[in-house]
């Protein structure tokens, strides 16, 4: 029988102590558990506050962490207010912060006598934001490191129909990666501040190494200059296919630096989906290395590229070990790449393309509902919406470190390029795997203030006990993005720093540029949910005939975004922009809803959790992922598959979305659910990404289609719900 829970009160000795606590250390966290009890009163998070703040500690096992939150919040009313806090502001230190001292100097103008604090008065400024996305923007601008060539007409005209969401800055000419390097004494961005710091796997003893923006520029200048005297042209597009390294880094800001446009793989892919972007994105050359380092293992790459028949590929050396591969006719090393740039007669300075705002710098890649990624571009005014949302959100300042493990072939590897360099602040880069405990020695090493995460790698750094013995006190937050979370995880993550820093959930998408739904420094944060929508956005929640529900109101529903969102796409190279986002979306407040596809689910006490996709789409180890991309490979996995469907489940507890095949077979004899889980998995691995993992598999006789033949993934998910397969995951 299930022991039923104690509230914070009621727990006793013995409670601690089959925590793992030995006795007299249980006795002493009793003594001065009761005493905080009786100091605090009858408020349950001022309770949970105090104690967290104050008793627990990082080296105490996490089910005593487990044991006082749930006994602190035992009888909380979820269904009257909302999930319990985990994590509160404190006024003084929400003052400092860049959106807190935002408010502090124009909160009484803007919003008038009903301005208090940045804390009390934080939603009303986030709706003005959205109603004033101009004004609020020219301040941001100001406080960033951004430099227009010729500067635009106005922050925002809303005129042009054919444009839904309006043009932002008008007839700006800049280079983004220009601005990303050059000083900003305003902000307290020199040359000499540090820009990247890094470590190689294997070098986890040795102290971390780093470039200042000064040098940062020049090594991007040298390149540069080489891709001009290599014959590269104004507009051309370079693929960029390799792990999040700071060679990655340089190669990308020097494509966008020369006026050309950075194609974006994930160095994941399999040699046809490497084909597919190059093919669509038209590249005519691509940044590589030979092997990627994962510990002991040497995983190809080059070899990958040269199958994928890409063109002219730079091949970039993973360590001082790798020998010299033989290239391709045309195909160059990166040594002799570097050297040619010696011809211009000083490699290390280079003259900047400056280009209409509007150019484009990079082009990323989303998983549609067809079996090809769109293909969506970045201009050089998209990443000033990853500086904005850095900036308010997660209160990037100079001196901050980001680290958040990812690649440049996903938003977020982009994204932190510009959230830290426009912000003043520098990236922090482990070149290896982020799993284990070598990482959170880096996290410690390279002083990390911002530490971000995906929920599945959240789980494999508990699971490895990453943190345990190591200092990550320099962190004053988490953020999470890609999946749902897991409470729990969360819980554990802001017990290392002993909840002196929040996770901010953060929900986006690369047709975004960043998030549209986050955390907040300025408001309490709950476990595994939003708290605000991000600045300047203005979303609503759509019900089954496309009403918006009004604000406040708890609901379950379709995300709806109005589409005057900086960053937001305004075309795709292979598809219909308008279909696509647009096309059958309701009207609201006088212009079409965009479409995003994610539901959300608005809870009481103003926070929000996902509720998976609206579409055929998932989120697979942070990637959306497209439903028909995996069933088009699993159709061919075994003989007698006639049909699948590849469906999205969470686990009870929350947490990542885990990936289950059904399947339809011809008559025969019958087969195991392993045998065929064995044939899909290699079957995903081998022509999409060894990302994706299977972990069920289901058959049978047919599924369910619509009138006009539409496969019913919503009804199948039920099913497999009723079954109870997802108590198996």
């Amino acid at each position: 029988m299930e022991e039923k829970q104690k509230c914070i009160e009621e727990i006793e000795l013995h409670d601690i102590q089959k925590t793992g606590l030995s006795a007299a250390e249980s006795q002493a966290f009793l003594h001065e558990l009761q005493r905080v009890v009786s100091e605090v009163g009858n408020s349950q998070p001022e309770t949970w506050e105090k104690i967290a703040t104050t008793l627990l500690r990082s080296e105490h096992p996490h089910a005593l962490h487990q044991l006082i939150y749930n006994a602190a919040y035992r009888g909380w009313d979820v269904q009257k207010a909302g999930p319990p806090p985990v994590w509160f502001p404190k006024l003084e230190e929400a003052n400092k912060t860049n959106i807190g001292r935002f408010m502090t100097a124009k909160g009484r103008t803007y919003l008038g006598s009903s301005y208090k604090n940045p804390i009390a008065s934080f939603s009303d400024f986030q709706k003005w934001s959205a109603a004033n996305p101009d004004v609020y923007l020219e301040h941001v601008l100001g406080e960033m490191s951004v430099y227009f060539h010729q500067a635009p007409r106005c922050i925002l005209e809303d005129s042009d129909e054919k444009m839904e969401g309006g043009v932002w800055l008008p007839e700006s000419v800049l280079n983004i990666a220009h601005c990303a390097l050059s000083p900003h004494p305003r902000i307290g961005k020199t040359d000499d501040s540090v820009a990247i710091i890094w470590r190689d796997e294997g070098s986890d003893d040795l102290p971390v190494k780093s470039l200042t923006l000064g040098e940062l520029r020049a090594k991007v200048n040298r390149v540069a200059n080489a891709l001009v005297a290599s014959g590269f042209k104004t507009g051309d597009a370079i693929g960029i296919d390799m792990p999040m390294t700071v060679y990655a880094v340089i190669s990308y800001l020097a494509i966008i630096l020369a006026g050309m446009v950075v194609v974006s793989i994930a160095d994941s892919f399999v040699a046809s989906e490497i084909a597919t972007r190059c093919r669509i994105s038209k590249a005519k050359g691509i940044v590589t290395q030979d092997f990627i380092l994962r510990g002991d293992k040497r995983l190809p790459l080059y070899s990958r590229v040269v199958d994928a028949k890409a063109p002219k590929a730079i091949v970039i050396p993973a360590d001082e070990r790798s020998v010299a591969l033989e290239l391709r006719d045309g195909d160059i090393s990166w040594n002799s790449f570097l050297q040619s740039a010696n011809a211009v007669g000083k490699p290390e300075i280079f003259k900047p393309v400056m280009l209409p705002g509007e150019s484009h710098a990079n082009i990323l890649f989303s998983s549609g509902t067809t079996g090809e990624p769109k293909a969506i571009p970045w201009t050089h005014i998209t990443p000033l919406r990853c500086g904005a949302d850095s900036w308010a959100h997660h209160d990037i300042r100079s001196g901050d470190v980001l680290a958040w493990p990812t690649n440049l072939g996903w938003m977020m590897g982009p994204w932190v390029v510009f959230a830290a360099l426009l912000n003043g602040g520098a990236m922090a880069i482990y070149n290896g795997s982020p799993l284990g405990r070598n990482y959170g020695k880096f996290v410690q090493d390279a002083k990390v203030t911002m530490l971000g995460t995906v929920p599945s790698l959240a789980k494999a750094w508990r699971n490895t006990s990453c943190a345990r013995g190591y200092d990550w006190s320099s962190i004053r937050c988490f953020s999470s993005s890609g999946e749902a979370s897991s409470a729990d995880d969360s819980l554990w993550l802001m017990s290392t720093v002993r909840y002196k820093g929040p996770v901010l959930e953060y929900c986006g998408g690369t047709e975004l540029a960043a998030g549209y739904i986050t955390g907040s420094f300025l408001q309490p944060q709950a476990l595994a949910a939003f708290s605000t929508f991000s600045m300047m956005s203005h979303v609503v929640i759509l019900d089954d005939s496309g009403n918006a529900y009004p604000d406040e109101q708890p609901c379950v529903g379709e995300v709806g975004i109005y589409p005057v969102f900086l960053g937001a796409s305004n075309h795709l190279l292979n598809a219909d922009h308008h279909k696509v986002y647009f096309q059958g979306m309701p009207l609201y407040k006088g212009k079409w809803l965009r479409r995003h596809g994610d539901v959300l689910e608005r809870l009481h006490g103003g926070y929000y959790k996902a509720q998976g996709r609206s579409d055929d789409t998932m989120n697979l180890s942070g990637i959306k992922a497209s439903s028909v991309e995996i069933e088009r490979v699993c159709n061919t996995a075994h003989e007698r598959v006639l049909e699948t469907a590849a469906i999205a489940l969470s686990p009870p507890g929350g947490g990542p979305e885990q990936l289950v095949i059904m399947a339809v077979l011809s008559d025969g004899p019958e087969i195991s659910p392993e045998v065929l889980k064995k044939a899909f998995t290699t079957a995903i691995s081998t022509k999409l990404t060894p990302l994706f993992k299977v972990s069920a598999v289901e058959t049978a006789k047919e599924f369910p289609r619509t009138a006009s033949n539409k496969l019913l993934r919503r009804v199948l998910r039920h099913q497999l719900v009723q079954k109870g397969i997802q108590t198996k995951l």
